[in-house]
């Protein structure tokens, strides 16, 4: 055998499941399409001078794991920037609303500018901090019903009063607000960060997208220095140092299974054997494209994609952004919720079910050149803007070839009306449209979080009921990535979880 474990994809939950594999003492090789590592947590120098993250930016839901201590990634390069404020959402009447790390100075905050509001914060952040934890806890356990059951039934779900709970958790997220805040600029921004996941908020069953967000107090917002990418290069320095392989630049053709085994990869037409293999790549490219066909699951026809549903413009400007409703660094400092009002993430979505590119489209503005000096030249900065919604499929016969020029444009003058200058500073630019996510990143249809993230496609039923243990169809098989629980997002659950099912299954074939 070539490898104990043969990792297809060097995403950050693969490489995550090589860390762990390489840490047990077995041979791990990665292999990976990309001349860089990471898929959707990389960065590169898209205009001289200038770092673009090419998908995931803001670091916060691997911060409420174990994995960053466990492998000892500070030695291995990453070094964490703390952000604070959190997030900013300014208004075009020139207030804005700041969320910090701690509760207290929030409500502070919300208090002096809103009476009543800051109270009401705390209610909240206090009333749904245990359930909050409990979602953590399930997202990192193998979802099956034990485990589920197990989760909920202990801990900190014990401080949840369920029978008033469950009422608000079968609501729309975009709804629960009224239940907790009377203002909405207070709102807006809650349910702005909520849609972050995909379903918008009218969705039923959706209420748990907002009820975590008592966890960003908990775990914050951090940034690797230099970029995204330097979680994933850690990574790849943390497995070559433990002896295993990471090759970029190697996209495996397919994989090998004999007599309903996997044993191993073709690379360039080599065949490379393994005890096992870990697919870190899309579920869909995993079953339709790399598995022989006679394995290939019934459950793949019933996995929902969907239709896209965000696109991000990267910019890269010769002089800091500056707010008309708070100018300086600390608006630049967090994420900057560029939203209206919860009306304006309809419309968008409306535009959306018609087929359409949203005309005016909300906003998650970021600018980390402001608290690391190694994105832009001096005087410059990077911006990012992430827009909802946007289809992959468009009516009228449109492409993104097309029209993706015009939707950029129309993303920078959203943003104008709130940073007057901006478009003028411009200096290069990078337009990730659901059709260049396909084609560059290997995110179908543009979908970021690979599946829809819909109740009937979380938990125990992600990907399917059949393939939700992180084990694939055939022996040997496993599988790790956004489209396995607990979804998309830089959290690396999935990768750890994935490699606790993998390390016994290695453990137990010698």
């Amino acid at each position: 055998m070539d490898y104990d474990l043969i990792v297809v994809g060097a995403g950050h939950n693969a490489l995550i499941s090589a860390a762990y594999a390489a840490k047990a003492g077995y041979r791990v090789g990665v292999f990976e399409r990309r001349d860089v590592v990471g898929g959707a947590v990389s960065t590169v120098e898209h205009v001289p001078g200038y770092q673009f993250d090419l998908g995931g930016s803001a670091h916060i839901l691997i911060r409420l794991t174990p994995i960053i201590e466990e492998l000892g990634l500070y030695d291995y390069g990453l070094e964490y920037l703390e952000l604070d404020p959190l997030f900013f959402a300014p208004y075009e009447d020139g207030s804005s609303v700041y969320i910090h790390r701690s509760v207290d100075a929030t409500c502070e905050g919300l208090e002096q500018q809103f009476p009543g509001e800051g109270d009401r914060y705390k209610t909240f952040v206090g009333t749904w901090a245990p359930f909050a934890q409990t979602v953590r806890n399930v997202f990192l356990s193998t979802p099956s019903p034990l485990e589920l059951g197990k989760s909920f039934l202990f801990g900190d779900s014990a401080d949840v009063d369920w029978q008033n709970a469950l009422s608000v958790i079968m609501t729309p997220y975009g709804e629960v607000v009224d239940q907790f805040f009377t203002e909405e600029k207070v709102k807006t921004p809650l349910v702005w960060m909520a849609a972050q996941s995909g379903p918008p908020p009218t969705e039923t069953l959706s209420a748990p997208f907002l009820l975590w967000h008592p966890l960003y107090h908990e775990s914050g917002v951090a940034r690797p220095r230099g970029g995204s990418g330097g979680l994933t290069k850690a990574l790849a320095a943390m497995i070559r140092a433990h002896g295993g392989e990471v090759h970029t630049s190697s996209p495996v053709d397919r994989l090998v299974v004999s007599s309903g085994k996997a044993q191993g990869v073709v690379v360039d037409g080599e065949v490379i054997t393994a005890r096992a293999v870990l697919s870190g790549t899309h579920i869909l490219e995993t079953l339709d494209n790399l598995l022989p066909s006679q394995y290939r699951p019934a459950d793949a026809d019933r996995m929902r994609v969907g239709n896209g549903f965000g696109a991000i413009l990267r910019l890269a400007l010769d002089k800091p952004v500056e707010y008309t409703a708070s100018p300086g660094l600390q608006a630049r400092t967090g994420l900057q919720l560029v939203c209206r009002d919860r009306q304006q993430i309809m419309d968008a979505y409306a535009d959306y079910l018609r087929g359409d590119p949203a005309t005016d489209p909300p906003i998650v503005a970021m600018t980390f050149s402001s608290v690391d000096d190694t994105l832009a030249p001096p005087g410059g900065e990077v911006l990012w803007l992430w827009a909802q919604y946007f289809p992959y499929e468009m009516s009228g016969g449109k492409t993104w070839d097309q029209v993706g020029d015009q939707v950029a444009e129309s993303i920078l003058d959203a943003f104008e009306a709130y940073a007057p200058g901006t478009k003028a500073s411009v200096v290069g630019q990078l337009f990730q449209h659901p059709l260049w996510l396909e084609r560059e990143l290997g995110l179908r249809k543009g979908n970021v979080m690979h599946l829809e993230m819909t109740i009937d496609q979380m938990f125990s039923l992600r990907p399917s009921m059949s393939l939700s243990g992180y084990e694939g169809p055939v022996q040997g098989l496993f599988l790790t990535g956004a489209s396995m629980h607990p979804g998309g997002g830089i959290m690396g659950a999935s990768g750890r979880n994935a490699a606790r099912v993998v390390l016994k299954y290695l453990d137990s074939k010698p």
